[in-house]
């Protein structure tokens, strides 16, 4: 299989064609090798335009879910950027090509470990891998003037407002049942405002689902 060629068709048929205008993230999703994130099994399958399971709980989210989500993160060259539930890291390495730095979080340190390998080829010296509480957010680095989450949570954590920077942006996709909602959260000062953007289908982060709610 020809990964370039695929790599370019989902580009040209998912990407410009739903709504993703900034020729940034266009290069960014054109220029990183999605098949090396995806176990060997499962390569051919890289450039679906579906969440595709990477094992652990993770997923690889839909192409033009991601490049929605950075469109609307608004991301500069001279941004510190956090990928909370990095996976194998694909998010933060495609984030790598529009950012100064990345710090990916990641709660499996064995997954962690691929990732480091994986982005040790792919984006060398942008991105570093760090094992923590992904609800907790790595406040060491913040602040952050973007926050990505890679996946849905059902709420969102209240430890990550804080570690936004000054007019940072953070953006996820947020789902309290079968469809979920993509959206902005803007930080300025110590106001934060949101809004929603578009609807997605994006798996839930493991950790980050619905908490049961008891009656007695």
């Amino acid at each position: 299989m020809d990964f370039a060629v695929a790599r370019r068709k989902m580009v040209h048929s998912q990407i410009r064609t739903s709504e993703v205008t900034d020729p940034a993230v266009v290069e960014a999703m054109t220029a990183v090798p999605r098949e090396l994130f995806v176990p060997l099994a499962n390569r051919a399958f890289a450039y679906v335009d579906e969440d595709l399971a990477v094992g652990k709980g993770r997923y690889l989210i839909e192409p033009v879910v991601l490049a929605r989500l950075l469109q609307l993160a608004e991301l500069q060259s001279t941004d510190n950027v956090l990928v909370v539930g990095a996976g194998l890291g694909y998010s933060a390495a495609v984030a790598a090509r529009l950012v100064q730095s990345v710090v990916a979080l990641e709660s499996d340190a064995a997954v962690a470990d691929q990732a480091v390998r994986i982005l040790a080829e792919v984006a060398p010296g942008k991105v570093s891998v760090v094992v923590g509480d992904l609800k907790s957010g790595w406040p060491a680095k913040s602040p952050y003037d973007a926050i990505i989450v890679d996946g849905a949570v059902s709420a969102l954590p209240v430890s990550f407002k804080p570690q936004l920077a000054d007019g940072g942006r953070l953006v996820c996709i947020v789902r309290d049942g079968p469809v979920g909602r993509a959206t902005l959260v803007t930080r300025a000062g110590d106001s934060y405002g949101s809004r929603q953007e578009f609807d997605a289908m994006t798996p839930i982060l493991p950790g980050f689902e619905k908490q049961p709610k008891f009656v007695f």
